[in-house]
């Protein structure tokens, strides 16, 4: 079925032609209707010819077909059309009306046509739109349309700020299934330090590790992440940008992702999340967690004593509830 835009539509012009007159000049190729409730009733006039079909296309899905002297026509009909081959039978200057109705009965019912034999010339397409939208309704659907991609948009940034575009241990954060099914689970609350100067209190944090591990370079690596629930003692609100953890001898492991619910206000308190990869025998250390700021000049913030779950654990017994 073909959508026709108001640009390319063009108004299809069938005259309304008594019954003695003569053929009207026709057009060869496709041709447009725009069909509204405010279109006259008469019979508009499409030219046919023996053996050149004709065929009539609409946007809305067709009932009944009223064609008399339909044994004259080869015809092929359904709900989207019907295509019609007039035979010998019918000679030039003769005239046939016939009527589609539409199956819902909306306004206007049907549309009728009066196909009109012309000794040498047939029209091959008509493409009728029922329901035409006028340009002011074009740019009100336009604008409908940004709208809800600026929507959709804002669902996709939303979504992907929870789950900071991971499909790792930060996705189950984000949606609060870590400490589950293969992920071990480690309270570090007591352990966990915020350094003098931090703007950022640790109130509460954990450790998850992936049970599922990969090789690389003949070495396990494993998938770890830190949660943790920050007060911003600051006075103004504070986003994680990016982390890094830093081992006992001074080496660094940068996130894979962050994840934090909302920015956090100052005074308030919210949860954050950071992801790292690195091989198994590293992550048995204490490590220094680095967070720094999206916003312009803000500093670092410090967190000492994290550890992870025990590679010899086999369950998440003291995962948060």
């Amino acid at each position: 079925m073909p959508v026709l835009s108001a640009a390319a539509l063009l108004r299809l012009v069938l005259l309304a032609v008594p019954v003695d007159a003569a053929p009207p000049a026709c057009e060869a190729g496709t041709r447009h209707l725009e069909l509204t409730a405010d279109t006259p009733g008469e019979a508009l006039a499409v030219c046919i010819h023996p053996g050149l079909p004709t065929s009539f296309l609409f946007d809305a899905k067709l009932g009944r077909v009223e064609l008399p002297g339909r044994e004259r026509f080869r015809v092929i009909a359904d709900e989207a059309g019907l295509a019609l081959v007039p035979t010998e039978a019918l000679t030039p200057g003769e005239r046939v009306q016939v009527r589609f109705n539409f199956q819902d009965g909306a306004d206007p019912a049907g549309v009728r046509f009066l196909l009109v034999v012309h000794p040498t010339e047939a029209a091959r397409l008509v493409l009728v739109t029922r329901q035409p939208r006028s340009l002011e309704s074009y740019r009100e659907g336009e604008q409908e349309a940004r709208a809800e991609a600026r929507r959709c948009g804002e669902d996709k940034a939303r979504l992907e700020a929870e789950c900071s575009g991971q499909r790792g241990l930060l996705g189950l954060l984000a949606q609060g299934l870590l400490g589950e099914g293969g992920i071990t689970s480690k309270d570090i609350t007591e352990n966990v330090t915020s350094r003098l100067g931090n703007t950022l209190e640790s109130m509460q944090a954990h450790s998850y590790r992936s049970d599922t591990t990969r090789v690389e370079g003949g070495q396990k690596v494993v998938r770890l992440t830190v949660a943790q629930e920050l007060r911003n003692h600051g006075n103004t609100p504070w986003t994680p940008g990016g982390a890094v953890l830093v081992g006992p001898k001074g080496e660094e492991w940068k996130a894979l992702g962050v994840w934090t619910q909302e920015s956090i206000a100052p005074g308030k308190r919210r949860g954050v999340g950071v992801e790292v990869e690195m091989p198994e025998e590293a992550a048995r250390g204490t490590f220094t967690l680095k967070w720094w700021g999206q916003e312009e000049g803000s500093a670092s913030e410090h967190f000492d004593g994290v550890t992870f779950p025990s590679f010899d654990q086999e369950s998440a017994s003291d995962a948060p509830q």
